[in-house]
């Protein structure tokens, strides 16, 4: 018996091993992608992290690098692999916009399905986008959480999605959504509950690439 428990505790620590080794060829190999712009093994990267995804960020910690390196790795790992199928679709095509985006003196009023209804004032970035989502045949829905999002997915149904939010719920919803349709994903780079900021240009041009 106690062979046996021996035994246990050397496989235990054998498998524990092997997890940081191979989660950390996973970071490794998507960092090495993101500053190449050229993915390498697309899939053993999105498995890897988002299986081991606290260790990875654990990992992070480990070595003093910033967590989100995690998240941005599946995020911009993901954009590469689904970007020629989600410029391929030409209808019903959605931009799914966090509702903290909005200025703090927004009177927009919500739908209970389709999210805030903008009246384009003029004082966030969220006008800017509804413009230019009108002209690249886009939909703009702004949510206050993820009920929303199922909600969007139900009754309008897109064929295409592009996601911005935080870090963390970019990462969890681009992998649930991206079973159903291709995605595409902006980080906020101002993130929190209030007030954030998106890289608009880029948001713009996620959508201009769908008519090129």
């Amino acid at each position: 018996m106690l062979l046996s428990y021996e035994l246990l505790g050397k496989l235990f620590v054998f498998l524990l091993v092997a997890v940081v080794l191979v989660t950390g060829i996973a970071l490794l190999l998507g960092a090495i992608s993101i500053r190449r712009h050229k993915i390498i093994f697309p899939n053993f990267i999105l498995f890897m992290l988002y299986l081991f995804y606290s260790p990875a960020k654990w990992i992070c910690r480990g070595f003093s690098i910033k967590e989100e390196i995690v998240d941005e790795i599946l995020i911009e790992v993901r954009n590469a692999v689904m970007l020629d199928m989600f410029k391929e679709k030409t209808e019903r095509r959605a931009v799914i916009l966090p509702q903290c985006m909005r200025h703090p003196e927004c009177k927009a009023r919500c739908d209970p399905i389709m999210g805030y209804e903008c009246t384009k004032c003029g004082k966030c970035d969220i006008k800017d986008i509804i413009e230019a989502a009108e002209k690249h045949n886009f939909k703009v829905f702004t949510v206050p959480g993820d009920s929303f999002v199922r909600k969007i997915l139900q009754y309008y149904n897109p064929d295409a999605c592009l996601g911005v939010a935080c870090y963390v719920e970019l990462t969890e919803s681009m992998q649930s959504v991206s079973k159903f349709m291709p995605v595409q994903g902006v980080c906020l780079i101002r993130d929190g509950c209030y007030d954030t900021k998106v890289d608009v240009a880029e948001v713009i041009h996620k959508m201009e690439i769908c008519d090129v």
